[in-house]
């Protein structure tokens, strides 16, 4: 088997940083080679520099055994290396077909116009030829994320890419999804294809990947065939200790009901419901989770527990008070804390630095503002604190949100919102794009809330962290509860019928499993 990629002795240096040193790799032809580490750990700086978009300090690129100098990312292109970041790079109102061939479309009329048919044509072939099923002619604000990411791998292959490289290529996708781009790669490696994909997650490197590199603090601790590895052995190699895998937790002591929501309707911007009469209690001391799948009115539930988004119907009480038409500010000053589901849209300014950032939310509340003056010192103070606590990378208190990796600007939000000292706490996907060490310390944060008598309502699409966190488990579905389960006792099977809209039939048989309208009373049916 020949090298497709080696890279060798590949040091970068930013200010303060050394983000890699002195890092080989050898990718081999037609393989799935994952980059394993934590956040921070190098691994989309040491792609950025196989990709074009830095150059390296010192070391080599090698590509099909030519030493290569990439000044740019077209010159990687036109070497056969492509791209496709955490964050899709796509014109929404455009077409699939527009997308894939922008910058590069067909001509016709000497040149002077753009051929729209061998353009969709070019595509076509594209998607038959590996086996995806996208409609050239599909808006791409009209289609899921899943099918948004194969246009992004259908744009590098329209420009000639023979290495693919995938930054966090599941951080926004379903389970199903995600096993859709594992076939998806099966597709490509069988037609000569070689795929580098950045992970932090230990079970898909070893399900997807041939072979498993680590990074760890900027340096190569160690590259392993993926079937002769474990997730200790990986997890260990990743943060250098051994990892707690599994959650681990002492019994719930709920106390009185402190979210009460009943019947609440919820529109999208454009007017159409996505929640239908939801009701649900969460208590204190307990952690009560929603599971489903991305888009069956998660979002839109939770923007409205925590003031974003107005309700059309029903309430939302907040420790006795209702706080259906309060503002998002009153809820934080009341003790409400929240981790969003987008961290660009709603928990960052990505241009402020993080002193700034940590302000957001509290900058007119003492001990950050007196008589409508900011304490930066105090500020400042506070950033660092969070910095620390949470290890964000850099541990720069001056650097822009924008320039974080996305696991740090996520773990800079959490840090945030634990250190209000919140009564509740709103975590909708609270370690998306989030390393192992960290969401082992963000789970032990969660529980430890719990523990002290907080309330917690957590929302995750991923299933091991709902049901190993969760008290009380609801799965929903098309803006409803289908159910509200004991995780303990219900199955992975019971739990995949429910978020598809189907319930088992031993729910309708009053087997003791609670029914979802829950809210008013502490374990029972209204």
């Amino acid at each position: 088997m020949t090298t497709a990629v080696h890279l060798d002795g590949i040091t970068k240096r930013f200010p303060g940083v050394v983000a890699n040193d002195d890092v080989d790799l050898a990718v081999e032809r037609g393989t799935v080679h994952a980059l394993l580490g934590e956040n921070g750990a190098g691994k989309t700086t040491l792609m950025n520099v196989l990709y074009g978009l830095y150059s390296a300090d010192e070391g080599s690129v090698v590509v099909d055994d030519v030493e290569r100098h990439f000044g740019t990312p077209r010159d990687a292109i036109d070497a056969g290396v492509g791209m496709i970041h955490q964050h899709f790079m796509l014109v929404d109102p455009m077409t699939v077909a527009e997308n894939v061939t922008l910058g590069s479309e067909p001509r016709k009329w000497f040149g002077l116009a753009v051929d729209r048919d061998a353009a969709t044509r070019s595509v076509d072939d594209l998607c038959d030829r590996y086996g995806f099923d996208v409609n050239p002619d599909d808006r791409v604000e009209d289609i899921p994320v899943g099918v948004q990411q194969r246009v992004e791998i259908l744009k590098a292959l329209y420009r000639g890419a023979d290495v693919l490289i995938l930054d966090e290529p599941t951080a926004v996708l379903t389970p199903q999804e995600v096993e859709d781009l594992f076939d998806v790669f099966d597709e490509l490696t069988d037609q000569g294809k070689t795929i580098i994909f950045i992970t932090h997650k230990l079970g898909e490197a070893m399900h997807a990947a041939d072979d498993v590199t680590v990074l760890r603090d900027g340096e190569n601790v160690g590259t392993v065939p993926a079937d002769e590895t474990t997730r200790e052995q990986l997890a260990e190699l990743m943060v250098g200790r051994e990892v707690l895998l599994e959650v681990e937790k002492t019994p719930a002591d709920p106390g009185d009901v402190t979210l009460d929501v009943s019947g609440l309707r919820v529109s999208d911007g454009r007017g159409v419901e996505q929640v239908s009469g939801v009701d649900l209690d969460a208590r204190e001391g307990e952690i009560f989770g929603i599971a489903g799948v991305d888009g069956n009115g998660q979002t839109e539930l939770v923007e409205a527990i925590t003031g974003l988004r107005s309700a059309d119907d029903g309430t939302v009480s907040f420790d006795g008070q209702d706080v259906t038409g309060r503002s998002r500010r009153h809820r934080i000053e009341e003790g409400m804390a929240y981790i969003p589901e987008d961290r660009h849209e709603r928990g960052l300014v990505m241009e402020f630095d993080l002193v700034e950032n940590g302000l957001l939310g509290s900058q007119h509340s003492p001990p950050y503002a007196t008589n409508g003056r900011l304490d930066w010192t105090e500020a400042r103070t506070h950033a660092e604190d969070v910095i620390a606590e949470y290890d964000v990378r850099p541990p720069n208190a001056d650097a822009s949100a924008e320039s974080l990796s996305g696991g740090n600007q996520q773990k800079f939000i959490v840090g945030r919102e634990f250190a209000r000292d919140p009564r509740f706490v709103v975590a909708m996907h609270p370690t998306r794009g989030v390393d192992i060490g960290s969401t082992e310390f963000i789970h032990e944060q969660l529980l430890g809330l719990r523990d002290d008598g907080a309330g917690v309502l957590l929302v995750s699409s991923q299933l091991d962290e709902v049901r190993g966190l969760s008290d009380r488990l609801a799965v929903m579905h098309d803006g409803e509860f289908m159910a509200v389960v004991d995780p303990e006792t219900v199955t992975e099977e019971e739990i995949g019928l429910l978020m598809a809209g189907e319930r088992p039939e031993r729910f309708d048989e009053g087997d003791g499993e609670q029914r979802p309208s829950t809210a008013g009373t502490p374990g029972g049916e209204r």
